[in-house]
């Protein structure tokens, strides 16, 4: 049995800032507290750059790092969206990217 959800990515960086506390950690409370969305990982990059063209990379010659870091999630399409409109408050514009996916057997691993 396939089940359709929608997969989100939020692209940030570690020094992004939320209201209270690092952007990331903002995320992630949105996401467990408020939407206990299925499936959620945080990936932290080695190097990577934005629309401003900046590289931001981790090498032995830099003392700070500010790393690109990615949160991906997936659930069901209106819990998706609901927490995507959460973010859009949060969240930088144009830093959340989503898609529609199948998912064998969803609704027997949300049990």
């Amino acid at each position: 049995m396939e089940n359709e959800v929608t997969v989100v990515r939020i692209y940030l960086k570690e020094s992004d800032h939320g209201r209270r506390k690092a952007l990331m950690e903002e995320v992630l409370n949105v996401l467990h507290d408020q939407h206990r969305v299925h499936g959620v990982v945080v990936f932290r990059g080695i190097a990577g750059f934005g629309s401003k063209g900046s590289v931001h990379a981790a090498d032995i010659l830099r003392l700070m790092v500010d790393l690109p870091i990615v949160i991906e999630f997936y659930d069901e399409p209106a819990v998706a969206q609901a927490a995507i409109a959460l973010l859009n408050e949060l969240v930088p514009a144009g830093h959340i990217v989503h898609w529609q996916a199948s998912c064998p057997n969803f609704g027997a691993a949300k049990r």
